[in-house]
């Protein structure tokens, strides 16, 4: 598995998040039985919501320009992918593809400025001002069978790394008594293809994308959201694709400019 770690304390908190779920499965829940959360807000161990600025420390030859037909360097395209990569044409990318490159797979990959916030009790939204995207991330299981494919997908969000019956711990921006172990887990499918870099390297309806997101205080008083991000596509990748992103908080919505998707150019 080609895991691909970012350097310093971020990279190493990325590595041992993923390893997280395995870890906590083995342990004995701490403290005495309690029921369960009336709502996902009101349960959650951080909190999530605000205006947050990506930090461009990974990739960025292939985030920040659009990269150079054929170039697929780093992503674990099957002979299938490459062909379909090699393939790509960007005058093609007409009114319908304009947005492909702005996929739940890779949306938070996207250089730009995130708003967080709770849509209901139970539904956490991500809009993000580059391309004008809107991800609902449901708390309470699995896509129903009924939901058709979108750009965005069905998201389905669970709280996870919390020690039930008693979230104490120091508070790192959450609800009282916040629980610093707890993480956001996202499972997204029913996606539509889409494309893993502006250049055309595809990602297919049958892919699934799995992320970790967990909010970091910093002694400074800056804070972090850690995106963990994993793609799993059995018709384009030979194996999962581990990518990260970084975002910084910030103290409103300065610099907040929502544009549309822009159609990719060949170099």
């Amino acid at each position: 598995m080609n895991l691909r770690i970012l350097r310093g304390p971020m990279g190493l908190f990325a590595a041992v998040l993923l390893a997280l779920p395995a870890l906590l499965a083995g342990q004995q829940r701490a403290g005495g039985a309690q029921g369960p959360a009336t709502t996902a807000q009101a349960a959650a161990p951080k909190d999530l919501t605000g205006y947050w600025v990506s930090v461009v420390t990974e990739d960025w030859q292939w985030r920040m320009v659009v990269p150079i037909k054929g170039d697929f360097a780093a992503v674990p395209v099957n002979p299938e992918g490459r062909k379909v990569a090699s393939a790509w044409d960007p005058s093609k990318d007409g009114e319908g593809d304009q947005c492909k490159a702005y996929g739940a797979a890779t949306i938070m990959r996207v250089p730009g400025r995130l708003h967080i916030s709770w849509q209901d009790g139970n539904t956490l939204r991500i809009e993000t001002d580059s391309g004008k995207q809107t991800r609902l991330l449901h708390f309470g299981g699995a896509a129903p069978a009924t939901v058709a494919p979108t750009l965005q997908g069905y998201s389905a969000a669970s709280w996870e790394g919390i020690m039930r019956g008693g979230r104490g711990g120091a508070n790192q921006g959450g609800a009282t008594g916040a629980d610093p172990r707890g993480y956001l887990k996202v499972i997204t499918t029913q996606m539509t293809p889409g494309y893993l870099r502006r250049n055309g390297v595809p990602y297919s309806a049958n892919a699934t994308v799995e992320e970790y997101l967990d909010r970091i205080a910093e002694p400074n008083g800056d804070n972090w959201l850690i995106d963990t991000i994993v793609v799993t596509d059995p018709q384009y990748l030979n194996q999962p694709y581990f990518t990260h992103a970084q975002f910084k908080k910030i103290a409103d919505n300065a610099g907040w400019d929502p544009t549309p998707c822009r159609l990719s150019e060949a170099r």
